[in-house]
Parts: C-alpha cells; sequence; structure tokens
C-alpha cells in the first residue's frame, strides 16, 4: 500500500500533464471498446447461431429458390428432426429509410426451431389461427409504435403490392444476443396470394431451416441433404446456421479488417502519448535516479519505480475508459439500431480493453527505464540544480 501511494504521487507531480495524458489514454480506450463492440456486433448473428439447425439453399445463389416439394424428401432423411422454410419478402413499411428483416415463414415449425423467440402462449396462439397475422420483435414494436392488434401495411419490393398484415405477438429475446427487430409473417398467406397471380414464385421458397437431432451429425445430415437433390434442376447447398451467417460477413470482410486496424492503431497512438509523458518524467528526474543509486538503491527498483508508474497512469486512464464504454454504446446502439439490432459490449472487449491497458504501460516506460539505469551517478548528479 506504501509503494502505490509513492507511485500515485510520482505520477501526479506534474499534475497537468498527467491529467492530460489520463484523459488521452481514456479517450483511447473508450475508441478501442467501441471499435470492439462493433465488430462484435457484425458478428452479432453468428454467435446466436444453434449448433442443432442447418440451412438449405440453391446451390447457385440465395436468390434462386427451391421447390416446396423438398421439404417431404428433407423430413426422410436420418437426423432431420424439423423442417420449416421461409421467404425473404422485402417489404417497405412507409419509407425506404424504415429499413427492418422482413420474411415469409412456416409459422409452426419456425417457432418451434427457434425457441429463442419468446411468445406468450395467447400471442403464439392467436398468430397460429390469423393467416394475415404477424409477429415482431419487441424493438421494432417500440420503434414504430405498433400494438397487438395494429393493422401494418408493407409496401412490396420483390412481390410488388401493398400487404396487409394484423400484429398478434411481439416476441422477446431470450438473452441479449437475440435480435428483437425482426418481422415475420405465415408462408401460406404469401403464397395463396402469389398463385392467385399467376406467379412462378408460387410453391417456391427461399431456404430451408432444418432442425437436426445432434449437433455433431451436422456435417453428416448436411451432405446427405445435398446427395438427395444432386443432378436435380435445382441443387442445394446445406451449411450450419453460422456458415449461413458468416458467408454474409464474408461480403464485408475489408471493411472489418479496416475498422480492426484501426483499433489497433488507436492503442499504437496512445503509446507513444504514455511514452511521451515518460521520457518527460525521465529527463525531470535524472539527478533523483543519481542520488537512488548513490543510496544503495539497485537499477531492479528504480525499474519497478519508473514501470509502476506508468502503469498507474495508464491503468487510472484505462479504467475510466472502460466505465464509459458502457453509457457510450447504449447510446450508440440506439443510433444504430436500424443497422446493428444487438449492440453489447461483450466481455472480450472489456478483456481486451484491460489488456491493451497494461501492454502501453510495460511498452511506454521501456526507454525511460532502460537510460535510467544505464545513466552514471557522476553525469546524474551534475544535472541537480
Amino acid at each position: 500500500m506504501f509503494i502505490l501511494k509513492i507511485l500515485i504521487r510520482n505520477a501526479f507531480r506534474h499534475k497537468l500533464r498527467t491529467s492530460l495524458t489520463i484523459l488521452g489514454i481514456t479517450v483511447a480506450i473508450l475508441a478501442f471498446g467501441l471499435l470492439r463492440t462493433f465488430i462484435n456486433a457484425w458478428y452479432g448473428g453468428v454467435e446466436a447461431s444453434s449448433a442443432t439447425r442447418l440451412v438449405t439453399r440453391s446451390s447457385i445463389s440465395l436468390i434462386f429458390h427451391l421447390p416446396l416439394s423438398y421439404k417431404d424428401k428433407i423430413r426422410q432423411i436420418d437426423g432431420v428432426k424439423t423442417v420449416s422454410w421461409g421467404n425473404w419478402f422485402g417489404g417497405v413499411y412507409i419509407d425506404e429509410k424504415n429499413f427492418f428483416a422482413n420474411f415469409a415463414v412456416d409459422a409452426k415449425t419456425y417457432l418451434e426451431l427457434y425457441p429463442e423467440y419468446i411468445l406468450s402462449p395467447e400471442e403464439e396462439k392467436d398468430f397460429l389461427r390469423d393467416r394475415k397475422g404477424f409477429v415482431a420483435g419487441q424493438k421494432l414494436a417500440r420503434r414504430f409504435g405498433w400494438k397487438i392488434g395494429d393493422l401494418v401495411t408493407l409496401r412490396g419490393t420483390i412481390y410488388p403490392g401493398n400487404w396487409d398484415f394484423v400484429l398478434r405477438g411481439i416476441y422477446q429475446g431470450r438473452d441479449e444476443t437475440i435480435d428483437e427487430t425482426q418481422f415475420f409473417f405465415h408462408w401460406d398467406y404469401l403464397n395463396e396470394m402469389l398463385k392467385k397471380r399467376n406467379s412462378t414464385f408460387a410453391d417456391t421458397v427461399g431456404w430451408y431451416m432444418v432442425g437436426i437431432t445432434r449437433p455433431e451429425r451436422a456435417i453428416e445430415v448436411a451432405l446427405a441433404i445435398d446427395k438427395t437433390f444432386k443432378n436435380s434442376l435445382a441443387e442445394t447447398l446445406t451449411e450450419t446456421e453460422k456458415a449461413f451467417q458468416l458467408s454474409f460477413i464474408a461480403m464485408s470482410e475489408t471493411i472489418l479488417m479496416a475498422i480492426e486496424i484501426v483499433s489497433f492503431v488507436v492503442i499504437l497512438i496512445i503509446i507513444a502519448v504514455v511514452a511521451n509523458t515518460m521520457s518527460m518524467t525521465y529527463r525531470e528526474r535524472i539527478g533523483e535516479y543519481a542520488i537512488f543509486k548513490t543510496l544503495g538503491y539497485r537499477n531492479w527498483r528504480i525499474a519497478g519505480m519508473i514501470f509502476g508508474e506508468s502503469l498507474v497512469i495508464t491503468i487510472i486512464g484505462s479504467l475510466i475508459g472502460i466505465l464509459l464504454t458502457f453509457p457510450v454504446a447504449k447510446i450508440v446502439g440506439k443510433m444504430l439500431s436500424n443497422y446493428f439490432p444487438v449492440f453489447n459490449v461483450a466481455d472480450e472487449a472489456i478483456s481486451m480493453s484491460f489488456a491493451a491497458s497494461i501492454v502501453i504501460g510495460f511498452l511506454a516506460a521501456i526507454v525511460p527505464t532502460y537510460r535510467a539505469i544505464q545513466i552514471r551517478i557522476a553525469d546524474g548528479l551534475r544535472r541537480i540544480g
């Protein structure tokens, strides 16, 4: 405790300089934490993926549809527990800027496959009973002020026309990693309307969601599904839900790499700032280090004082930056909720921020420490006065 008091007093000898250095560290750690949170948010769908779900789509591209008849053949494959299906709808609510995910699903099997979407028993019953009913996440419902029973009209882009839906349920996520901004409705309703219009999209699906009995059988079942439809007019590609999500992220890999580089550049900049502060401290205290050597202090004690002072400064700044990360991330998350429905500060971001502060403290003190232990007593004493 006595040593810590000495280190803190030494660190704050020059209050303005130390305060500005701490401020710089705080801003840098806050920026680092937000950038890491941004990257984690990008991978939000991947983290929420289930090991017992597969996604089957066209082997050519996701924009090509598969026949509805495939569902019966998939059900017969050993290891398959549940089969559901869906179509991306791409509807617009009032204005194009009101973007949110909306798609048609086979309601009963979809809710079975995604127990993380929590509905009350009454809401689930009403949704399954109403062909024009839809379910929305609570964040989406809160965003537009929707209430149970409200009539909501989407303007179709892929499927032209105005489509009327009735809100029958508002789901909550099982935990904070679950997207609560989705909109899904009955695939049967979509298909019936397409049949009336003699659309080529009738009786076709965008993808199949397959629940399997055991996670370790994922590869086996995926290969069996693709083998079943090999050399057909619509060959399939089956992958785990996690791999399916990662395929979308891969499209923006360059952006993510740039963000990661920026996050580490921030750390390099703050290392330079702290190193500059410690170098100035070293120049001011050359005479003191010479006196310590005269009194019999060994090099490791002097090194410990310099490293300790550097760590005190960086840890104080880092702790303030980490504490500020949570409220700032909450504000940023609200601002970006349309694009990142899950924007939470992950434990990984906090641990990386704290580890970065330790690294900064050590690296910034290396050069001043080396100079302090190398200086001769006579040269140091000449600086006094």
